[in-house]
């Protein structure tokens, strides 16, 4: 008779360990609605400022290195900042050329496009390391609507970035 006794109660306290109350669930659900409401705004702007940086960092590389070509070559290059498709165009003018000709297609410097330019930039680079503005000025901005960095580039093909 203990036997039977012990498992009964055995048995009813298995059945009630088991699974979570109503209740539980509901505090669950509440606690995973207010860390979702908080992170989801965090990630948003985290995203903002990891692509602003990211376009700062490509358009700085790009200028660099676009520089760095018309001195190892020995022609003018030049860069255009396309404001409307956020992207910039390299161009070379080789000897005997007049004007200048594309070098490859339009490269984004944001691929989801939410960092905007100031103005309108052309660059012309020449064969012996100097650098000015055709279209524009020598300082510009990027911006993700939040935050802006303003990027200048020296006439010896120096860039900085301002906060």
């Amino acid at each position: 008779m203990k036997t039977t006794f012990w498992r009964a109660r055995h048995n009813n306290r298995a059945v009630s360990a088991s699974g979570f109350t109503l209740l539980e669930m509901a505090f669950v659900v509440t606690i995973g609605m207010i860390v979702t409401t908080i992170s989801v705004p965090m990630t948003k702007t985290a995203l903002k400022v990891y692509h602003l940086n990211t376009a700062v960092a490509a358009v700085s590389g790009a200028i660099q290195s676009s520089r760095y070509q018309a001195i190892m070559h020995g022609y003018h290059y030049n860069m255009s900042f396309n404001q409307a498709a956020n992207s910039y165009q390299l161009g070379s003018k080789v000897p005997p050329a007049t004007a200048f000709s594309n070098v490859g297609t339009l490269v984004p410097w944001c691929p989801t496009g939410d960092v905007t330019i100031s103005a309108p930039t052309t660059l012309e680079f020449f064969p012996g390391g100097t650098v000015t503005a055709t279209t524009g000025s020598m300082s510009f901005s990027l911006s993700n609507g939040a935050t802006t960095k303003t990027i200048t580039v020296s006439g010896v093909g120096d860039v900085s970035v301002t906060p």
